[in-house]
């Protein structure tokens, strides 16, 4: 099968005079153009190509890599805008289109606007959206609390950052947590702070090494989730009150807060530790 939309591993099965003919050794062809045919070839090499349609709507493959690829996310730049929609720059020849109905705010020729690209069931044609938090979903969440995620920085909100997460769900950066210069389509690594009982999800910044934070941490920082960012003890106060109340030695409860500390993700004050 050859997909639309995606990089194609196909095997070159005849030269002609308009370029290579690739198939995928279903009886699917496609043609790649004489200008993105390579110097050096064989028939029944393997060649990676995109795949989209031409001007034609006809499938043709390219060398060439697209900015974006479908079920991707990417900042894009207006070409034109015609009586029909808009038409985005993604790096290939045949420009991208995006129609007004998928528009969240009308597009103008030189604006840069996130999109999602996708396969429009009707026309069988790649098509862009704006309106990209239609393509999220946190019903059902494949992240957990501290899990290291991917993301994709959407559109400011009062309460800090939208962001994408792992190309799935929505999060956001609440703006207490933001510590440098966010713009819209930055790539970046960030860690699930919290899952909220809605799904909703409080991202921050990777700015510290989760994946390496001692378990005693990441357990106070649990209880700390929990009991509405603070708990009534610190580091002068008696084992066995800490005990009781976060299940670890004084010992190990010191190491523990004074490495959260360190990463700025807590507060030591007279009346206990609060979550910044």
């Amino acid at each position: 099968m050859i997909n639309l939309g995606e990089y194609n591993t196909l095997e070159i099965l005849r030269d002609t005079e308009p370029g290579l003919f690739l198939g995928d050794g279903n009886d699917n062809e496609v043609l790649l153009p004489n200008r993105y045919v390579p110097e050096f070839f064989e028939i029944g090499d393997k060649i990676e190509v995109f795949v989209y349609l031409d001007n034609e709507e006809r499938p043709v493959a390219t060398t060439d890599k697209p900015l974006i690829k479908k079920g991707d996310f990417a900042l894009l730049r207006c070409n034109q805008v015609t009586e029909f929609g808009a038409f985005l720059d993604w790096g290939l020849v045949k420009q991208l289109f995006c129609p007004f109905r998928e528009q969240a705010f009308k597009m103008t020729k030189g604006g840069w606007y996130l999109v999602h690209c996708y396969l429009d069931d009707e026309t069988q044609r790649l098509v862009a959206s704006s309106k990209t938090n239609r393509f999220l979903d946190n019903k059902e969440l494949f992240v957990s609390q501290f899990d290291e995620v991917d993301l994709i920085v959407s559109h400011p909100s009062d309460l800090g950052m939208n962001v994408i997460v792992n190309k799935m769900h929505l999060g956001l950066i609440f703006r207490d947590d933001i510590y440098k210069d966010l713009s819209v389509g930055d790539r970046l690594k960030g860690i699930v702070k919290k899952v909220r009982e809605d799904n909703k999800l409080d991202i921050l910044l990777n700015q510290i090494g989760y994946r390496n934070i001692e378990p005693n941490a990441e357990h106070i920082l649990n209880e700390l989730h929990d009991n509405g960012g603070f708990l009534p003890v610190h580091d002068k106060s008696d084992p066995e009150q800490i005990k009781d109340l976060v299940q670890m030695s004084k010992k190990s409860f010191k190491k523990a807060i004074g490495s959260l500390y360190k990463e700025r993700q807590i507060e030591i004050k007279e009346d206990g530790i609060h979550l910044k």
